[in-house]
């Protein structure tokens, strides 16, 4: 199986034939560039191709009137005049002869997109149409919602997730499925507190669904109005050399890094006099509704199909949504929705209306479709305030709903329950935040090479036990007398690695870290003897730094200790899982309890461990299992699977030699396969939220992205 690309070059036909400045920007070039440049990259080749088929009427009567069908088929025999009048009486859309032509090539590359994924021709795919959801807004036929009507009709669906990133609200989707609980939808769009087209009141985050569907509809609206500056953090201009015009985007001052944006070194803009006015969100913004919002409710939906209404006016540049959000961001979430579904991820084509971010836009989402790693994000990971107050109203008003948001977001005060290892009651950290996550200084040797592809490698202990996921994976050959020298130098502070078998495992963990970061593979695992597991953590950290890293993550699951004597100098972040209490030992220093419940390690998962990565931005991620680690196979592989994504797949997991089918479970995620269902939902318990909340609250102050609510005492622009 791969990733399908499903287009047929008569959609390029429809073009509009008169003046009408509302409807100009929806061209058939759309989908030209962006073809042009899958090509141009190799991306089109690696795809399994299918050519578009028209959809049937009878198709095209799952959600639209027969009256409606054979309105838009009569265009084909209408000329201009006729055309532009019956346009007039839809909501910016235009009619062309190859009109409905276009339309049913459309409709019917999303049913047969669904087709492919759900018969096993193809794990993923993404329709590259030109007609978008009944007439208005640019919309013909309403694909998406054609595709999850077809996947419950024809193949017995009860659970399918539509995740609608398009700036627009869908209301069209929302309408049709609005009371059907086995379609959960969810819808991020430009609002404006109702001064965005469609104008709708039913576009806010009150809006849940009717009847037994309640809270099977989510909106999350964006509210951010023009000209009104975050009032967290002075105003600093994001220079977008690539864009029409540069945009203004409100960020901590600091060193920024270089790409979509450019940052002097004093953290004023390049060019200070091209302030704009700040319209969107960027990709803090979106990554933190996904984290806290669409993420939760989808594992504990737990779909059977993910549909993507892939609109990419949400993205950089785009005239109509003015969002900041970079085409990497939309490899991220991506990937993040891979994890859901057994990875059966259909995505179609929607919106998008600035050619060259567009086109950038669907390279990034086909190549982490086909399983490459994202890029890194561009730009601060600090959600504004505007953000933090729609994901605040998401939650609220689907609390009722959903068991994963009956738990309290924030705690007035401290419990003294929550304490240090040593039974003290720790102290609020600072009110100012002793770290901001640094970009990549240029030269970077860790960012010299490009992106290694999907090719992970694994370590264990006996020479001919090493199994090669790819061509280019580390080979078990025997160790150079200099390896040796180096190994055991190494190992000399250990008397537990001095010989045999911890030795030699530690010269392969050592070398899979070289392999790593020189390039040659993009993560590993390894599987070690069980006394030597933690010394030869503390190697692999001290050996990481030596070799120039500049930040590393560390996720140790198990009894396992950080090292007494590592600096707490914010080169490492320092998470441990393992402990009946919550501790913010420093900033860089946590140690969460173990959860229990599905509910309790999704919102640890989600809740913490993914925000702190995202805040903090490692270039190596080493996750730990150690001894009486407590996560059963699926759990252990959808936390190595969701850190892949902040770790843009430069991760090392590390296991007791002595659970081999975990590091096969832990190997294959590594290589991109799709994580098993966790089975069903359980509730987190009253405890283990609340010591997720007190972690929170002792830590959001520094690491931004843990926000789930904005700060009460600043007022909203436009409120």
């Amino acid at each position: 199986m791969g990733t399908a690309l499903v287009y047929h070059e008569d959609m390029t036909a429809a073009r509009l034939l008169w003046d009408d400045p509302e409807c100009a920007i929806e061209t058939p070039e759309r989908l030209a560039v962006a073809m042009e440049l899958l090509r141009q990259r190799g991306l089109e080749q690696r795809c399994l191709q299918l050519a578009a088929r028209e959809a049937s009427e009878a198709e095209l009567g799952l959600v639209h009137s027969p009256e409606y069908v054979a309105l838009v088929r009569g265009t084909e025999a209408l000329g201009v005049g006729a055309l532009q009048e019956l346009s007039a009486q839809f909501d910016a859309v235009y009619f062309h002869p190859s009109t409905y032509h276009c339309a049913r090539l459309a409709a019917g590359a999303a049913l047969q997109l669904v087709d492919a994924v759900l018969t096993g021709a193809a794990q993923n795919g993404l329709a590259l149409v030109s007609q978008r959801a009944a007439a208005n807004g640019f919309c013909v036929f309403n694909n998406v919602a054609l595709a999850a009507e077809h996947a419950k009709q024809r193949h017995g669906l009860r659970r399918i997730l539509v995740v609608d990133w398009d700036i627009h609200h869908g209301q069209g989707t929302q309408y049709i499925f609005e009371d059907d609980p086995r379609v959960l939808y969810f819808s991020w769009h430009r609002y404006e507190h109702g001064r965005f087209w469609p104008y709708l009141r039913e576009s806010d985050a009150d809006a849940v669904g009717r009847g037994h569907g309640r809270g099977f509809t989510v909106n999350l609206p964006w509210n951010q109005v023009p000209w009104a500056p975050d009032p967290h953090y002075p105003q600093t201009s994001l220079l977008c050399s690539s864009w029409p015009r540069p945009v203004a985007r409100a960020v901590p001052p600091g060193p920024g890094p270089t790409g979509w944006g450019a940052f002097g070194p004093d953290g004023q803009c390049l060019a200070p006099d091209s302030l704009w006015p700040q319209v969107g969100m960027g990709n803090a913004d979106y990554v933190a509704a996904f984290l806290h919002v669409l993420l939760p409710l989808a594992f504990e939906f737990d779909p059977e199909l993910v549909l993507v209404s892939a609109g990419f006016d949400s993205a950089i540049g785009d005239p109509e949504g003015q969002m900041q959000a970079t085409p990497e961001c939309f490899a991220h979430l991506t990937q993040l929705l891979l994890a859901l579904a057994g990875g059966r991820v259909c995505a179609v084509l929607e919106g998008g209306y600035h050619l060259e971010s567009l086109a950038e836009s669907v390279c990034m989402t086909i190549q982490t479709l086909l399983g490459d790693q994202p890029p890194p994000l561009p730009g601060p990971m600090v959600p504004c305030q505007s953000a933090l107050e729609s994901i605040q109203s998401v939650r609220a008003a689907q609390a009722p709903h959903w068991a994963s948001f009956q738990h309290p977001a924030t705690v007035p005060m401290l419990s003294p329950s929550y304490s240090s290892s040593e039974g003290r009651l720790l102290p609020l950290l600072p009110a100012e935040p002793v770290y901001k996550a640094a970009a990549p200084s240029c030269p970077d040797p860790l960012h010299a090479h490009p992106l290694a592809p999907v090719c992970p490698a694994v370590v264990l202990t006996a020479p001919d036990a090493a199994v090669h996921l790819c061509p280019r994976g580390i080979r078990q050959k025997g160790a150079a007398p200099w390896e040796e020298a180096e190994a055991e130098a190494w190992a000399r502070p250990h008397e537990v690695l001095a010989q045999g078998e911890a030795l030699a495992a530690l010269r392969k963990v050592l070398r899979l870290v070289d392999g790593i970061l020189d390039g040659q593979v993009n993560s590993g695992i390894a599987a070690t003897p069980a006394p030597a597991l933690s010394a030869t953590l503390d190697v692999t950290i001290r050996r990481s730094l030596f070799l120039g890293v500049q930040r590393l993550l560390c996720v140790a699951v198990g009894q396992l200790d950080r090292p007494l004597d590592l600096a707490d100098d914010g080169r490492t972040l320092w998470l441990s899982i393992r402990d009946k209490q919550a501790a913010t030992l420093s900033t860089f220093h946590v140690s969460m309890p173990l959860p229990g419940a599905t509910g309790g390690f999704l919102s640890c998962i989600l809740g913490l461990v993914l925000p702190l990565a995202y805040g903090f931005q490692p270039d190596l991620l080493v996750v730990v299992l150690g001894p009486v680690h407590g996560l059963q196979d699926p759990y252990a592989a959808l936390l190595v699977t969701l850190l892949r994504v902040p770790a843009r797949g430069r991760i090392l997991a590390l296991v007791e030699e002595s659970k081999p089918q975990l590091a096969g479970i832990l190997a294959r995620m590594l290589h991109g396969e799709a994580p098993p269902s966790l089975g069903p939902f359980s509730k987190a318990s009253s405890e283990f939220a609340q010591a997720l909340v007190y972690l929170r609250g002792q830590l959001e102050l520094h690491w931004k992205m843990l926000q789930v609510a904005a700060p009460p005492s600043v007022a909203s622009p436009g409120s």
